[in-house]
C-alpha cells in the first residue's frame, strides 16, 4: 500500500534527496493522517459521548490532536522545501525539528488534560455503558493506527524525516492506549457487576502513555535543535572515503553540522607528507571535497596538515609520546605533532584527542602528560592542546 500510494501521488518518488520529492512525501503522509484521524475522532467522539465513556472520548480527542499534528507536519514540509536565501544560507530543513517539538507540546497538553479527567472519573466511580458498537469502533481504530504507524515509519526512514518518526512513535502509543480503552470496554461488557469502573483507570493509563510519548518526542527534537554528535555511521563513511586516498596519512578534528536532511556541513583536518608539492596536495584536497559532496552529499572543508615523515628523531619522539598518552587512557590519541629543538630545552608540540567521557579535566590531562614526558628527558617541554570529541 505504501509503495502504491508513493507511485500514485509522488512524482519521481525514488529521488528522495530532492526537496520537492520530500515535500510531496510530506504532503501525502500528512493529508492521509489528517483524513484518517478526523474519521477516527468523529466515530469515537460519537460513541464516547453517546455512552458516557470518558476513556473513549479522551481517545477521540487524542485523534483530533493527531490531526492537528499532521497539519503542523504538512506546513513544516512545505517550509522545509524552500531554497536557501540570504537569511537562511543553509536552507530551511531544520523546520522539521521545530515541527516535531510543536507536535510534542500538543501531545503533552492532551495527555495532561486526560490525566485530570481520568482522576475525576475514578473519584466519581461512574460506569459507562458498554456495547459491541464501541468494541467495533475501537478495534477498527487500532488497525488504522497500526497502519499509520507503519506508513509513517517506512516513509520516514525512506526520506530520513524526524517529524515522521515522531508521528510514527505517537501512532504506536495510540495503538497501546486504544487497546487499553478496548480492554476496559470488554471488562464492563463481560463483567457488568465489577465493584469499580475500569474506565477511569484505563483513561489514566492512556494519559500516562501519551505523556511518555510526548516527552520522548520533545527530547529527540531538543537534541536535534541543539546539535548532536554525528552518528558512528556518518563518521565511518567520511573516514573511509578520505582514507581511501593514498596520500592521506591521518585525519582528525572532524566536525559535522546537520542543518536538516540533505544539508550536512563538515570540517576536518587531513595529514599529508610535508615533502609532497603543496599544489599536488591541494589538488588532492579539492578532489576529496568533491567526492564527499558527490558521494555522501556533504559540503566539506578540509584543512591540510603537512607532517614530517623522514626525520628519525621526530618519528621516535612521536611514538614515545603516543605510548605515554595511551598509558594514561587507551581512548586518547595525538595529532599535529611537532618537535622544536633549542639550546636549553626542546618543545614537543601536539594535540590530544580526548573523549568527553574522560573524567580528567584538560589541565589534569596536560599535567599528567607533561610529568610523564619530563621523566623521559627533563629538557623536553610540552605544548599541548586538548580536543574533546
Amino acid at each position: 500500500m505504501t509503495d502504491l500510494l508513493s507511485k500514485l501521488f509522488v512524482k519521481n518518488y525514488r529521488e528522495t534527496s530532492k526537496p520537492s520529492v520530500r515535500a510531496a512525501y510530506g504532503t501525502l503522509v500528512s493529508i492521509t493522517g489528517i483524513i484518517l484521524n478526523l474519521i477516527l475522532f468523529g466515530a469515537k467522539f460519537f460513541v464516547g459521548t453517546l455512552f458516557g465513556a470518558v476513556s473513549i472520548t479522551a481517545d477521540a480527542v487524542n485523534n483530533l490532536s493527531d490531526a492537528g499534528s499532521q497539519l503542523i507536519s504538512l506546513l513544516s514540509f512545505r517550509i522545509a522545501a524552500k531554497p536557501a536565501d540570504r537569511e537562511h544560507p543553509f536552507g530551511h530543513a531544520r523546520i522539521e525539528y521545530v515541527a516535531s517539538m510543536l507536535v510534542s507540546f500538543l501531545i503533552l497538553h492532551i495527555g495532561l488534560d486526560l490525566f485530570g479527567e481520568s482522576i475525576s472519573k475514578i473519584i466519581s466511580g461512574e460506569k459507562p455503558e458498554a456495547n459491541w458498537l464501541s468494541v467495533g469502533v475501537l478495534g477498527g481504530s487500532i488497525l488504522v493506527k497500526l497502519w499509520l504507524a507503519l506508513f509513517n515509519r517506512k516513509i520516514g526512514k525512506r526520506i530520513d524525516s524526524a517529524v515522521m518518526r515522531a508521528t510514527a512513535s505517537d501512532s504506536i502509543s495510540d495503538v497501546l492506549s486504544t487497546s487499553a480503552v478496548l480492554l476496559s470496554v470488554l471488562l464492563i461488557l463481560f463483567f457488568p457487576h465489577l465493584p469499580f469502573s475500569p474506565d477511569g483507570y484505563v483513561g489514566l493509563l492512556v494519559a500516562i502513555l501519551i505523556i511518555i510519548a510526548g516527552l520522548k518526542i520533545l527530547n529527540d527534537s531538543k537534541n536535534s535543535i541543539l546539535g548532536e554528535a554525528p552518528s558512528e555511521e556518518i563518521v565511518s563513511r567520511i573516514s573511509e572515503l578520505v582514507r581511501s586516498e593514498p596520500q592521506v596519512l591521518g585525519i582528525h578534528d572532524l566536525v559535522v553540522h546537520n542543518y536538516g536532511v540533505g544539508h550536512v556541513v563538515a570540517a576536518l583536518h587531513v595529514e599529508v607528507d610535508g615533502k609532497i608539492d603543496v599544489f599536488h596536495s591541494h589538488d588532492m584536497i579539492d578532489t576529496l571535497e568533491r567526492r564527499l559532496r558527490g558521494d555522501l552529499g556533504i559540503e566539506a572543508t578540509i584543512h591540510m596538515d603537512p607532517i614530517v615523515t623522514d626525520d628519525e628523531l621526530t618519528s621516535r619522539l612521536r611514538k614515545q609520546v603516543l605510548e605515554v598518552v595511551l598509558g594514561i587512557d587507551e581512548r586518547l590519541n595525538i595529532h599535529d605533532f611537532r618537535f622544536v629543538t633549542g639550546a636549553t630545552h626542546s618543545n614537543l608540540i601536539f594535540d590530544i584527542a580526548a573523549p568527553f567521557e574522560l573524567k580528567m579535566s584538560d589541565e589534569e590531562l596536560k599535567r599528567a602528560v607533561s610529568d610523564a614526558i619530563s621523566r623521559l628527558d627533563p629538557s623536553y617541554f610540552t605544548v599541548v592542546t586538548v580536543d574533546r570529541a
